[in-house]
C-alpha cells in the first residue's frame, strides 16, 4: 500500500541530520567553501553521529540501512552544505559495489574497519576521456602471476587524497566490450598510485577532488570484486542505481535551502510599498520552486523504496537524478533572480547555492545521460 508517513526510526535519523546540517555544516560551510580546506572534523562529528556509512550492513558491524534512510539523511546534510555533504555521499557510491556484490571477506576487510573509525573511499571510475561513456575508459589490468598489474588514470575523483581504498574499474579484456571490464579494490597506499592537485571547483569546493594515476600497480586476485573478473560493467552500473537516490536527494536539500532563503528574503524587501513576495512574479516563482522541489522528493523517495524492495529502478533513479538535478539548478537561479543584486554577492547564501547546484547535472551521470537510460527503459519495456 502506499504510505507517506516515515518510521520512528527514519523521523529520529531526520532530526539528528537536520540539527547536524543547522549546528554544524551550516557554520562550518563558509570557511571550507573559500578556502577548499578538507572538512576532517566536520566529517569526524557525522561519522560520530552514525550519518557515515549508514547503509553498511550489520554482518560487518555497520547499521545497515536502506537507501531510503540514506536518501532522508542526504536531503538534511545538503540542506546544510552540499560540498561537505558530497565528502560523505562519496563514501555511499565507493561502498555501493561492495554492498551489493562483494564477497563476504571483502565486505569484513574494507567496509567493517570503516564503522570502527572514521574512512573514506572512493569510485574511480570517471577518465579524462570517458566520463559518460563508461565503457571507453583506458585502464588496463593485466595478470601476472598470482597479481594483476593495473596502469591507467582516473580523474574528477571524490575523496581522491583522503581515501583508505579505491573502487576501480578497468579492462582485464578489452576485446570483450563492457564484458570485459572487471572492479577492483585498491588500497589507496599501493605502490604506483600517483594522486593528482587538488582541483579548484566552481562549487562544492570543500570536496576532494582530484586526478589519480595508477602505474604498475599490484592488485591481489583477492582484490577482485566478488571474484568475478568480466562483470564491472554490471557492479558500476548497479552502484548507481543505488547511489543515484541519494545523489538526487542532495539535489532536494539544496533546492530547499534555496527557496528557503528566497522566501525570507522577499518577504523582508520591499519595493512599491510591500514585500516583493506580494508582487505575483515573486509569489510565482516561489510557488513554482516549492512544487518542483516536491515533486522531486517523491521521485526520489519511489526510487530508493523500489530498491529497497529490491525492484528494478534503473529508470526511476534515473528519473529523480535528471529531474531533481535540472530542479536544483532552476530553483538556485530563481532564488538568485528574486534577491536581485545581492544575490550576486557572496554576503548572501543563494550565490554559493548557485555555484554548488551545477555539479547535479554533471557528475554520477550527466542530464543527458539519464535521459539517454529513461528512453532506452522505456523504448525496451522496461
Amino acid at each position: 500500500m502506499i504510505g507517506y508517513d516515515l518510521s520512528e526510526e527514519q523521523q529520529m535519523f531526520q532530526t539528528t541530520a537536520h540539527n547536524f546540517a543547522k549546528n554544524v555544516l551550516r557554520p562550518a560551510a563558509p570557511h571550507h567553501d573559500e578556502t577548499g580546506e578538507f572538512p576532517w572534523d566536520v566529517l569526524q562529528q557525522a561519522w560520530d553521529l552514525g550519518l557515515l556509512n549508514s547503509m553498511i550492513p550489520e554482518s560487518v558491524g555497520g547499521m545497515g540501512l536502506g537507501c531510503l534512510d540514506a536518501c532522508i539523511i542526504a536531503e538534511e546534510t545538503a540542506w546544510g552544505c552540499t560540498g561537505i555533504g558530497t565528502a560523505m555521499e562519496a563514501n555511499g557510491l565507493a561502498e555501493a559495489p561492495l554492498i551489493m556484490f562483494g564477497t563476504d571477506e571483502q565486505k569484513k576487510k574494507y567496509l567493517g574497519p570503516m564503522t570502527e573509525e572514521l574512512q573514506l573511499a572512493a569510485y574511480c571510475v570517471t577518465e579524462p576521456g570517458a566520463g559518460s561513456d563508461v565503457q571507453g575508459v583506458k585502464t588496463r589490468a593485466e595478470k601476472k602471476g598470482d597479481k594483476w598489474i593495473l596502469n591507467g588514470q582516473k580523474m574528477w575523483i571524490t575523496n581522491g587524497s583522503v581515501a583508505k581504498w579505491y573502487f576501480v574499474l578497468a579492462y582485464t579484456d578489452p576485446d570483450a566490450g563492457y564484458k570485459g571490464l572487471t572492479g577492483f579494490i585498491v588500497p589507496a597506499d599501493s605502490d604506483g598510485i600517483e594522486v593528482g592537485r587538488k582541483e579548484m571547483n566552481l562549487g562544492q569546493r570543500a570536496s576532494d577532488t582530484r586526478g589519480i594515476t595508477f602505474t604498475n600497480v599490484e592488485v591481489d586476485e583477492s582484490n577482485i570484486l566478488g571474484g568475478q573478473v568480466g562483470t564491472g560493467w554490471y557492479q558500476a552500473m548497479g552502484a548507481f542505481d543505488k547511489s543515484r537516490p541519494f545523489v538526487a536527494s542532495s539535489s532536494v536539500g539544496l533546492a530547499r535551502a534555496a527557496y528557503e532563503h528566497a522566501r525570507a528574503y522577499s518577504l523582508e524587501r520591499h519595493t512599491f510599498g510591500k514585500p516583493i513576495a506580494k508582487h505575483q512574479a515573486v509569489s510565482f516563482m516561489l510557488a513554482n520552486m516549492a512544487m518542483n522541489i516536491e515533486a522531486g522528493r517523491q521521485l526520489v523517495r519511489k526510487a530508493a523504496w523500489m530498491h529497497d524492495k529490491k525492484m528494478k529502478n534503473t529508470m526511476d533513479a534515473a528519473m529523480a537524478k535528471a529531474f531533481c538535478a535540472d530542479m536544483a539548478n532552476q530553483v538556485a537561479t530563481d532564488a538568485v533572480q528574486i534577491h536581485g543584486g545581492n544575490g550576486y554577492s557572496t554576503e548572501y547564501p543563494v550565490e554559493k547555492l548557485f555555484r554548488d547546484a551545477k555539479i547535479f547535472q554533471i557528475y554520477e551521470g550527466t542530464s543527458q545521460i539519464q535521459r539517454l537510460i529513461i528512453s532506452r527503459e522505456l523504448l525496451s519495456g522496461g
